[in-house]
């Protein structure tokens, strides 16, 4: 630790005033570590060492190497391990010039070594915070926390494992970046006579603002370049325009034009459909004589039939309905699913059902994507279907009597827990009982083929509970 904090001095003194800006540098370090193992491991807290290599991306984003090495103790038997440690992380960094806090996450590979029961080698992830406290422009103190999770250790008799690592260490930063520039007029700070120039301001050599017009309003900031000398301008750089319809104040004979009104030569706003909304305003052009508009100028329809209010004789239509050019009901829609009494063959389809020409719900599709069953639940462990089930099967049932030329195969899945052979007989057991039950509500069972797959085919990891969910289920494969 003596020699880390000589070094440092020693860093601070030799470095020159560099910009703040970290993008494109690359990081230098070493540290000496503090490792408190996973208990299982019987080993005592170790002291260690290691050093990093960094590059930023940009002033936030960075990635980064290290590696350590420890000689750990036991804290029973003879066996003495070593322990190799590398890292990849993706570091974000956060914080001033002289106080760069951060966190990073990434992969480790911990290798132990020697004796037994210290022979293996982990994969592990971990996460850490930490903070850069700069000695100068070019070196920092930097202090560090790391966890690292191995899900799966080497370790006879152990699962998983979990280490804290605490560093202390000095890193260098080589030079890289753009030259500061804080006003960002592409003049350098150290060159820039004028150091607060307005964001897009033209500039000259020395860094400051040019204004060939003389309006008071910077070139680059100026609209309206070239307005006559003495001319009273806004703060765009344009001749003053107060109701800003376009015409300049002294010629506009109508002040006061309501902003956005397209108005003549004279500054004068009209109204083509004579809705009372000015051109301009008027968002619906054109509106027929009578209609009633609102402040848009678009023609209100109360029970938005496509018919205007004030031309609709029939109000009040069923959402959905079609109507004639007045306004009034075509036909009868009971179910509200925009298909016809007389057309539809499924009648009595739940509110927001998506349906086919026919009024039936949509199912099946031209491409044949199968159909996953969400909602179709099962006895745990049992081929039995749940109550809650029948809603989603009617639906089906409902669209395939709708369409006789469709033929399904009807395929049961399982999650990866238990036996091949068991999980087989599940699923086949578990299609075999919505066949059955599609078959009760007039499906002609030829049109039907019941098939298990077991644990194939999983549609999310089974690592999980709600994985495991996802993949015990039923779908729906149209057939040739």
């Amino acid at each position: 630790m003596r020699t880390l904090a000589v070094l440092g001095v020693a860093l601070t003194c030799g470095s020159s005033s560099l910009p703040a800006q970290r993008a494109h540098q690359f990081e230098f370090g070493a540290f000496g570590s503090f490792t408190r193992y996973d208990k299982v491991f019987n080993l005592d807290s170790q002291i260690g060492g290691g050093g990093r290599l960094g590059y930023f991306f940009s002033n936030v984003v960075s990635a980064e190497f290290d590696a350590g090495y420890q000689s750990p103790n036991p804290k029973t038997g003879s066996a003495s391990p070593t322990l190799a440690h590398g890292s990849a992380s993706l570091v974000l960094n956060f914080g001033t010039a002289r106080n760069l806090f951060y966190i990073l996450g990434g992969y480790s590979r911990l290798d132990f070594e020697k004796t037994a029961p210290y022979r293996f080698t982990d994969d592990a992830v971990h996460g850490a915070i930490g903070d850069r406290i700069f000695l100068g422009d070019r070196a920092a103190l930097r202090f560090e926390v790391r966890g690292f999770y191995t899900p799966n250790t080497g370790f006879a008799g152990a699962d998983w494992a979990g280490h804290v690592l605490g560093s202390l260490g000095l890193s260098v930063f080589t030079r890289g970046g753009p030259a500061p520039d804080e006003d960002h007029d592409g003049v350098p700070d150290r060159r820039d006579a004028c150091p607060d120039t307005p964001v897009g301001a033209t500039v000259d050599a020395r860094g400051c603002p040019t204004d060939s017009d003389r309006d008071g309003v910077y070139d680059g900031l100026d609209q309206c370049p070239g307005t006559p000398a003495g001319a009273h301008v806004n703060a765009k750089g344009c001749p003053a325009d107060a109701d800003g319809d376009g015409v300049p104040d002294g010629l506009d004979q109508c002040p006061g034009t309501p902003a956005g009104a397209r108005v003549d030569a004279k500054g004068c706003p009209a109204d083509a459909d004579g809705d009372g909304v000015l051109d301009g305003l008027d968002q619906c052009p054109g509106t027929p004589a009578g209609a009633v508009v609102d402040q848009a100028g678009c023609p209100l329809d109360a029970d938005k039939d496509g018919v205007p209010d004030g031309l609709d004789k029939c109000p009040n239509t069923p959402p959905g309905a079609e109507v004639d050019d007045v306004g009034c009901q075509r036909f009868k829609d009971s179910d509200g699913d925009g298909v016809d009494d007389a057309k539809d063959r499924c009648p009595g389809t739940a509110p927001g059902t998506r349906v086919d020409a026919a009024g039936c719900p949509i199912l099946f599709t031209p491409e044949r994507t199968p159909v996953i069953l969400r909602g179709v639940m099962f006895e745990t462990g049992k081929s039995a279907l749940k109550p809650e089930s029948f809603t989603v099967l009617d639906i089906v049932a409902q669209s395939l009597n709708a369409n006789p030329d469709i033929r399904i195969e009807i395929a049961g899945y399982t999650d990866n827990t238990g036996s091949s052979a068991t999980n087989l007989r599940l699923s086949q057991a578990r299609a075999d009982a919505v066949r059955a039950y599609l078959g009760s509500k007039g499906v002609a069972p030829s049109r039907m083929v019941a098939k298990g797959y077991a644990a194939a085919n999983p549609i999310a990891a089974n690592t999980t509970a709600a994985g495991r969910a996802q993949n015990r289920r039923v779908e729906l494969h149209q057939l040739p």
